[in-house]
């Protein structure tokens, strides 16, 4: 997962050197979104999932994304085709994530959530060790960040293909059905689980992607050149890769032990208030910014298993597969808005204000969950009446 925040992480030295300006750069990443959706809309239509063991297609998905990363290398100047390879990057991600949420959720019947959220965590995590390896003496430029990341993905291209065992049981992920969509759309309960989902995506990859450029700009004062990256870089890894691990680990054992739209509910709040609350933190001592973001980036991870989860509690059988690849792929296009609303928004009203947008998604999050927790359906789920 680090070849994914790979190019947002320098997006400064890549702006400089391919000449981008503008909201450009924040194409970085959505490129990233919309290849993650194409790919699985794509897997999910033809069923890959059910016909390549699932095994053999993270490995090799893996392998793809680590590629496509290592290319960007061939490209100092820029141009189109780096945008190109962000984007097919994406594609060969929708093969590592959502394959693994569902061969893990098929290897835990009971403690599901506990599972879910490890694995939820080493997403959090690996999406974060771009802002780690920045701040190695060996890493530091643009180049040393993306095959960096592409390394990384290599070694799990290994770990995966030759140390995870297969899973004894039969796999067989529900299938997406097209014309199936619009049973899901009439679905309430489901669809006040997707409402959360996507009110928590709404804020999360934006989050992840602009709070780096939040702390550069606040510190810019304090800290120069070497110094501010290093600083910069450690917070970063700090706040949304340990946070977000630590908020993973806890969401998943909470919604297990308290109910998943207790946990939910619980989480966006605190992001929520987070959302709102850091930008009062710009430009001020730093150990007030940290705290907020430490906090921030641990509860806006916390529930993001849960969703999923939900979905497959409340739907029927023959519906799961379209429930949830919708639920996906609605969910990372929101992220391309949001991501583009705060790039638009700093420069206009500025680091104070901009991330308090973000706070939307939690509000209606926390809306359609209580809104489930008060329909009869939501006895299906894990302690769902509590």
């Amino acid at each position: 997962m680090s070849v994914w925040f790979s190019a947002s992480v320098v997006t400064a030295s890549l702006a400089e050197q391919w000449h981008l300006v503008g909201s450009s750069t924040t194409w970085l990443t959505s490129t990233v979104q919309f290849g993650f959706v194409l790919g699985a809309l794509v897997s999910a239509t033809l069923g890959f999932a059910d016909r390549v063991p699932p095994r053999l297609m993270m490995a090799w998905s893996a392998c793809g994304a680590a590629l496509t990363t290592a290319a960007l290398l061939a490209f100092p100047q820029g141009g189109w085709v780096p945008f190109g390879l962000r984007t097919v990057t994406g594609v060969f991600l929708a093969g590592v994530y959502p394959v693994a949420v569902q061969w893990v959720a098929t290897w835990f019947p009971r403690q599901r959530g506990l599972a879910v959220g490890i694995l939820i965590g080493g997403l959090t995590l690996g999406s974060a060790l771009p802002h780690l390896l920045v701040g190695l003496p060996f890493a530091q430029d643009w180049q040393g960040v993306l095959g960096g990341s592409a390394i990384l993905a290599m070694v799990s291209w290994a770990v995966v293909l030759w140390v995870v065992p297969e899973h004894q049981g039969a796999f067989h992920p529900p299938a997406f059905r097209w014309d199936r969509v619009g049973a899901v759309l009439r679905d309430q309960p489901v669809m006040c689980a997707n409402l959360g989902y996507w009110g928590h995506m709404w804020e999360l990859y934006a989050m992840w992607t602009w709070l780096p450029a939040f702390f550069t700009a606040s510190w810019a004062s304090r800290w120069t050149g070497e110094a501010l990256v290093r600083q910069v870089g450690g917070v970063s890894f700090a706040s949304i890769g340990m946070a977000g691990l630590l908020g993973a680990l806890v969401g998943g054992w909470a919604a297990d032990r308290w109910g998943r739209t207790n946990a939910t509910i619980g989480a966006m709040g605190m992001s929520g208030a987070a959302a709102v609350g850091i930008g009062f933190t710009y430009l001020q001592a730093p150990w007030m910014t940290v705290l907020i973001a430490l906090l921030w980036g641990c509860s806006v991870i916390a529930d993001s298993a849960q969703f999923s989860a939900a979905v497959t509690e409340l739907s029927p059988a023959h519906l799961q597969g379209s429930a949830l690849t919708l639920q996906m792929a609605v969910g990372f296009l929101v992220t391309v808005g949001s991501i583009d609303m705060v790039g638009h928004l700093q420069g206009t009203i500025g680091w104070s204000h901009s991330l308090m947008v973000l706070a939307a998604g939690p509000v209606i999050g926390i809306w359609a969950m209580r809104r489930l927790r008060r329909l009869p359906e939501s006895r299906r789920l894990a302690h769902g009446l509590r």
